[in-house]
Parts: C-alpha cells; structure tokens; sequence
C-alpha cells in the first residue's frame, strides 16, 4: 500500500510488498525527506537482518534520530560512551553527531523518525 497525505498528514500500513532497499536492509517510508517541504523530518519502518549485515558498521547520525525497536536485537556502541543492546520495546535517541557502531544480532525491525 503506497503511503497517503491528505491535510499534512501521512499515514500508511505496515506493508511487506513496500518495502525498497535502503543502505542496508529495507525501508518503507511513513515519510520521505522533503516530503511536504520539510527537509528534515523523516520516518519509517527498517528491517535488516545480520545476513544483510554480518559486519558491524560504523553509523556517524547526521540528524537527530530516534528509533523504536519492534522486533529483533541489535547493539549501537557510542564512540567514547555507552553501548546499548535494544530488543523489542526498547527505544533510543541517538543526537546529531554522535558516533556510532551498530551490529545487528537478529533479524531486526525498527521504526525511526529523523528530525
């Protein structure tokens, strides 16, 4: 199902066959950068599994980003700070800037929003 926008509302349905390849794994967009005018918000569903990411990978957050994990395990090390394990129900809030490294522990499903 392709998303709608009707009165500066976005909405869509969970949906397998809209999902498109991303820089790893697959997105499907809630909604798309520039969307509306708005170059900055973003957001979406991410699904990655560690076939798709058998390497951690180093992730510099450009935006603001914040992530809610609805299924699956991954781990995002903070360059000079903590490392998080998020499971399903964890959320994070990573700040424009930071360094990261994610590894991807199970095949992971992530709702995200990038401001």
């Amino acid at each position: 199902m392709e998303n709608t926008t009707m009165s500066h509302v976005f909405y869509a349905h969970h949906d397998a066959t809209a999902f498109e390849p991303f820089d790893l794994g697959n997105v499907q967009w809630l909604r798309r950068p520039g969307d509306n005018g708005n170059e900055a918000l973003s957001a979406g569903i991410w699904q990655v599994s560690p076939e798709e990411a058998s390497d951690p990978f180093d992730l510099p957050i450009e935006q603001d980003e914040t992530i809610y994990i609805v299924s699956g395990h991954i781990r995002i090390e903070v360059t000079d700070g903590p490392t998080h394990d998020l499971t399903a129900g964890s959320m994070a809030s990573l700040s424009r800037g930071a360094m990261t490294r994610w590894t991807i522990l199970e095949p992971t499903v992530e709702f995200f929003v990038y401001t």
